[in-house]
């Protein structure tokens, strides 16, 4: 066992000027979102009480909508450790027992970590894709330490929190490797990244027509940009198809987002991905997961 699985992990400041708030104030923070997001179900907690708990399968994007917006909240407003706290209460009576009538808690602590661990790797997978300047290991280190901030933030057991970026690294793939695994939920999400679904919207709200042209927009990008930035170890687990020519359109999609951006004014950039947090967030608000009494 190394040093660094056995120290605790330390957090670094949190806030304007720090690496994880440019990035996250970045509308290329989301790029690795779909990804993320099917990480998350393949874990057989998750998987279960996303199932078990919402309206997944008849409103599969609804989650994302309520979700995003709230934990974006916890790096990027003032009061975000009241945020986090809150996003925790919200978790405390999701639990039960899943198909393999294995139990399962949302609050039990390597489930509640992996979902913020999906979090911390969109974070540098959209760092390392999609923008034009190389993270250096400083600077590999000191945003790993303020997504360790960002997760404290939530107020529960900081013991699965690995010590340093290359520990998380190392934990991380062997999750990827032998944990996940294709939950019912998590099928249903592969299902939509391939063909498509009729519950695809890009935003909360919009007429008929305007969610028939958000689809035909949507599925096509949605399918590259969310199996490219799998996992090569994830997509070859669970047979996720990607040829070299996906491969090819994917690093052509990476390429165009890193010089494209350049046009793109940082502020505007800023301005629209808060923007559009919060439109979302008030469009959700009374859709959101309420807990049982």
């Amino acid at each position: 066992m190394s040093a660094s699985s056995t120290r605790p992990a330390a957090g670094a400041p949190l806030g304007p000027g720090s690496l994880l708030w440019k990035y996250a104030s970045d509308l290329r923070s989301l790029l690795p979102g779909a990804a993320a997001g099917l990480m998350q179900l393949m874990h057989p907690g998750i998987g279960a009480g996303v199932a078990e708990h919402s309206a997944f399968f008849d409103a599969p994007f609804d989650r994302i909508y309520r979700s995003v917006p709230q934990i974006w909240a916890t790096i990027l407003t003032p009061d975000g450790e009241r945020r986090g706290h809150a996003i925790r209460d919200l978790h405390r009576g999701v639990g039960g027992v899943d198909e393999h009538d294995r139990r399962y808690h949302a609050l039990e602590p390597e489930t509640f970590w992996w979902a913020h661990a999906t979090f911390t790797w969109e974070i540098f997978k959209a760092a390392e894709m999609f923008h034009p300047e190389t993270l250096k290991a400083e600077d590999r280190r000191r945003l790993y330490d303020e997504t360790v901030t960002w997760y404290s933030r939530y107020g529960v057991s900081m013991r699965p929190v690995p010590a340093d970026y290359a520990a998380f690294q190392s934990k991380f793939w062997h999750i990827c490797a032998k944990v996940l695994e294709l939950t019912p939920a998590a099928a249903r999400a592969l299902d939509i990244a391939r063909y498509g679904s009729d519950t695809i919207s890009l935003m909360p709200v919009g007429g008929p027509r305007l969610e028939r042209a958000g689809r035909l927009f949507a599925e096509r990008p949605l399918r590259l940009v969310t199996f490219g930035c799998l996992p090569p170890i994830v997509r070859e687990r669970f047979d996720i198809p990607w040829s070299a020519t996906d491969q090819l359109r994917f690093a052509a999609f990476a390429v165009a987002s890193r010089q494209g951006y350049r046009m793109l004014p940082t502020r505007l950039n800023h301005w629209t991905m808060r923007n559009t947090l919060r439109y979302i967030g008030s469009q959700t608000r009374a859709q959101r997961y309420q807990p049982a009494a």
